[in-house]
């Protein structure tokens, strides 16, 4: 859309309403069935112990990309293993057919769909957790003893204000910029936020890095993969100029091409995943940035990936 007919939009609008039109941020995610925690010691129900706990997770989902990045950059392929599930729930509720009797066991009559991501307690053959934030900070603080923490105490503050900036500002306002049905003005206005979110991202790489600390933490992993989902979901909703300016963040996508080439973030990398999901899920409408994309992801994990 021009400027000129975002404005003639905006006047119109104005004429007929007097207030300004609100852009309510929608939740990103459904509140968890499970939020239970691991703990310190045994007094806690669920306490840490080698090969107790299991991940269940799809990389084509953006919770579950990120906990398989966490998951490979903290080592836990012994400790914790993982359990990688498909692309496209097979579930007529949505949800994974293979998770079912999980969520039976843990739950009396349970009835809605059986999600991933999922942290389970195999010595009970109960569910700990499916709140992906909860997972992801008590694989790094309970059970990725002796690596280097993805979420330090010092830094947390930082990492906590990324990820809120990566679900509301990128994933949400993305969302929002590319409903069809959306307000003219009311999808501008997504877009730009997006805009706004992606220059503070930008500006915290040119500050040295997206945290204080320099090295890979939570905050990197949010931000690499809600860019995946960007130029690989979102754009298909977005015409090409507002691509464009997307793309017009140099910092940003050469810190996401750095990260793909990584081979932790290279191996959960499944395009093809991504696009089966989308179009078993999407219902939105095809727009002219569909044909625009802003990194060849697959040549960026292809120089490093170690791949499965």
């Amino acid at each position: 859309m021009t400027a000129s007919a975002v404005s003639a939009v905006s006047a119109t609008t104005a004429s007929a309403t007097p207030a300004p039109p609100t852009v309510r941020i929608s939740a990103a995610r459904p509140a968890p069935v499970f939020r239970g925690r691991i703990g310190r010691d045994a007094r806690s129900g669920h306490y840490a112990a080698p090969r107790r706990y299991r991940l269940y997770l799809s990389t084509a989902c953006p919770e579950g990309l990120r906990l398989a990045v966490a998951h490979s950059l903290l080592g836990l392929d012994r400790d914790c293993p993982a359990t990688f599930l498909p692309a496209v729930p097979d579930g007529p509720d949505g949800g994974h057919s293979a998770l079912r009797p999980l969520y039976e066991a843990s739950a009396h009559h349970y009835a809605g769909p059986a999600l991933a991501p999922v942290l389970a307690d195999d010595w009970l053959g109960r569910i700990v957790s499916t709140h992906a934030p909860d997972i992801l900070r008590d694989l790094d603080r309970r059970l990725g003893h002796g690596r280097p923490a993805l979420c330090p105490e010092d830094e947390q503050t930082d990492i906590e204000a990324v990820e809120r900036l990566c679900e509301q500002g990128i994933g949400g306002a993305a969302q929002r910029a590319g409903t069809a049905e959306a307000d003219p003005a009311e999808r501008a206005a997504a877009l730009t936020e997006l805009l706004d979110a992606l220059g503070e991202l930008e500006r915290r790489l040119a500050g040295g890095g997206l945290t204080s600390g320099g090295r890979l933490t939570a905050a990197d992993i949010a931000v690499w993969v809600s860019l995946v989902q960007l130029d690989t979901v979102h754009t298909h909703h977005l015409d090409a100029d507002a691509v464009r300016r997307i793309a017009t963040h140099p910092r940003l996508w050469a810190h996401a091409r750095r990260l793909t080439a990584h081979p932790a973030f290279a191996r959960h990398l499944d395009l093809d995943g991504i696009a089966r999901r989308h179009r078993a899920h999407c219902r939105g409408q095809e727009a002219a940035g569909a044909g625009v994309r802003i990194l060849d992801w697959s040549a960026c994990a292809s120089r490093q990936a170690d791949r499965r």
